[in-house]
């Protein structure tokens, strides 16, 4: 799997030098500032640090005194996500916890599910921000912003009525699915003030890895505001999704060029060319900030002298 891996993106390297030439595609980091790169990375890095932080909420007592052990297996976790095709990345997370902090892959397991649910909705929430901005007309302002909090704040009206749901959920569903059933009740944060911090970690976290990569989007491509929200949240979803390429070759920029698009983005043959150059840009940068986020967890999770 590695070695296929390294092919695709070896070929994949290689097309976008035949199409437009990596001098070209990187230029523009240099028209935008590579003081820009710097802080865009930096404020990538930083999710990173939240995202642990989040795990390492949910499992005060066996993480407890490790955050850097943790940080460093959230970043292993993340890079074989974006590595490994088709998702496969994930079956890292339950495996690591346990061997790392002896959580059982069970509860590992479903925690990872219901923070997955959680990311998506982050996910769409922060998006749908672009969207909202993009509504002319005051009238039409007001009820944007009002259906995207009715939309926010469903995962708090979803816990707060999850008793309810799981009872309906158990009279409608077959044998198998009780059993996933037990195991979201497992995942779940233990009562409202961890349902709150965990939440609210998410929400955070989203909020500005979309808003750096509609940021990058808008000076690297031109992108309006609508536009570079719809292309961050293209990018991310097909991450998400099972038809996740090896580190996201092609597919990554394809979702960014396709959410672009699809959020009133120019498709004429130059915009649509930068565009292009664009959402090829915002891929390393994603990829470079796992990279570095691994490397720097690396450190941070060595042993003391002594220990």
């Amino acid at each position: 799997m590695t070695l296929g891996t390294v092919a695709i993106v070896a070929l994949y390297a290689a097309f976008i030098h035949y199409v437009w030439g990596w001098g070209r595609v990187v230029s523009l980091w240099s028209a935008a500032g590579w003081g820009t790169a710097a802080l865009a990375l930096a404020l990538l890095l930083a999710t990173y640090v939240l995202r642990t932080w989040r795990i390492y909420d949910y499992f005060p007592h066996e993480t407890g005194g490790r955050f850097g052990t943790l940080l460093r297996l959230v970043q292993v976790h993340n890079l074989l996500n974006i590595m490994l095709p088709f998702r496969s990345g994930e079956a890292s997370f339950p495996l690591l916890m346990r061997r790392e902090f002896g959580v059982s892959l069970t509860r590992a397991t479903a925690a990872l599910l219901v923070m997955r649910l959680f990311d998506l909705h982050a996910l769409l929430a922060a998006a749908g921000v672009g969207l909202v901005l993009q509504t002319g007309g005051a009238t039409g302002a007001i009820w944007a912003w009002t259906l995207w909090a009715a939309f926010l704040i469903l995962p708090a009206l979803a816990f707060a009525l999850r008793g309810h749901a799981f009872k309906l959920a158990e009279k409608l569903l077959p044998a198998k699915g009780k059993t996933l059933l037990e195991e979201i009740k497992a995942g779940l944060p233990l009562d409202a003030n961890a349902f709150a911090r965990a939440w609210g970690a998410t929400l955070v976290n989203w909020f500005t890895k979309i808003a750096v990569l509609a940021w990058v989007l808008g000076l690297l491509g031109g992108l309006s505001v609508g536009p570079g929200f719809g292309g961050a949240l293209g990018g991310e979803l097909s991450s998400v999704l099972p038809v996740h390429a090896p580190a996201g070759v092609g597919t990554y920029p394809a979702g960014i060029t396709a959410g672009a698009l699809a959020f009133g983005a120019d498709a004429g043959g130059m915009a649509l060319e930068e565009l292009g150059k664009a959402a090829v840009n915002t891929h390393i940068l994603v990829i470079v900030s796992s990279l570095v986020g691994t490397a720097l967890s690396l450190l941070a999770a060595r042993p003391k002298r002594g220990d």
